[in-house]
């Protein structure tokens, strides 16, 4: 079938993308993969659903000093193809990769990961000596009237 076919068939009009994640793609989209980030006093958490992978399918790394990128891949299961007939073959196959950026006071060196029942949960602690400390300082103010009048300014550092 081609893409023209694919893209304006009656069935899947309302649905144009419907066909570029077929069975016979090579990308698990990322979009399937929710992800939660809490921020403790002392780490930030991360926990990425991935269903359907062991921790041996999983790849964790950390780039550029701050990015963590997290790669799988779920390969095709091997079955008899001459004996069987899929009627749906739904589930996602392939390569997968999500990267997002830590925060200033991510503890890049004590990167913790464990994986449980499809979870891969990413603990990064955080460094205290980066903690934003309020600062209160004036600063002068000009205006339309001869003279400076003094305001309130909160500065983070």
């Amino acid at each position: 079938m081609s893409l023209f076919q694919t893209l304006f068939d009656q069935r899947n009009f309302f649905d144009p993308y419907k066909g570029f994640l077929s069975e016979n793609s090579d990308i698990i989209a990322s979009g399937n993969t929710n992800m939660d980030w809490k921020e403790t006093p002392h780490a930030h958490i991360f926990e990425i659903d991935l269903p359907g992978l062991t921790k041996e399918d999983v790849k964790l790394e950390v780039h550029e000093g701050k990015v963590i990128h997290i790669s799988a891949e779920r390969k095709e299961e091997l079955d008899n193809e001459k004996t069987d007939k899929w009627h749906c073959k739904e589930r996602s196959r392939g390569s997968f990769m999500r990267q997002f950026r830590l925060p200033d006071n991510a503890k890049v060196d004590e990167i913790k990961a464990s994986m449980h029942d499809g979870v891969l949960v990413v603990t990064v602690p955080k460094d205290e000596t980066k903690k934003k400390h309020k600062q209160h300082k004036e600063v002068g103010i000009s205006g339309d009237e001869e003279g400076w009048s003094l305001g309130h300014v909160e500065i983070f550092g």
